[in-house]
């Protein structure tokens, strides 16, 4: 079965954040890692549910599930649940920030 991925308003404005400050460090690069995020949650769309509960999958009623993109320092939690046949994302953000609030994950 193939999902359809949907990414929320606050899905996009993270997404977004994240570009233009990448677009300050490396303007050469930025694009590009752009694309390889954009393609990345494209992959949802295949088998979603093999990626593992969020650690805030306790904070709604619905299963959050998580993935990674990137490395180390420079790597993001895309954070995103199923509902029928889409694929939700639902929030953006560093590796290495603290759990999101049940606020970051305001359901549409």
């Amino acid at each position: 079965m193939t999902f359809r991925v949907v990414i929320t308003k606050r899905a996009r404005e993270d997404l977004r954040r994240y570009f233009l400050l990448a677009a300050e460090h490396a303007p050469g690069t930025a694009a590009k890692w752009l694309d390889r995020f954009e393609t990345a949650l494209g992959s949802f769309a295949i088998h979603p549910e093999r990626f593992p509960l969020a650690p805030e999958n306790n904070l709604v009623e619905d299963m959050i599930r998580q993935s990674f993109f990137g490395q180390r320092v420079g790597r993001f939690r895309v954070l995103f649940t199923l509902r029928d046949e889409d694929v939700i994302v639902l929030h953006i953000r560093r590796g290495t920030m603290n759990k999101a609030t049940a606020e970051d994950l305001d359901l549409p």
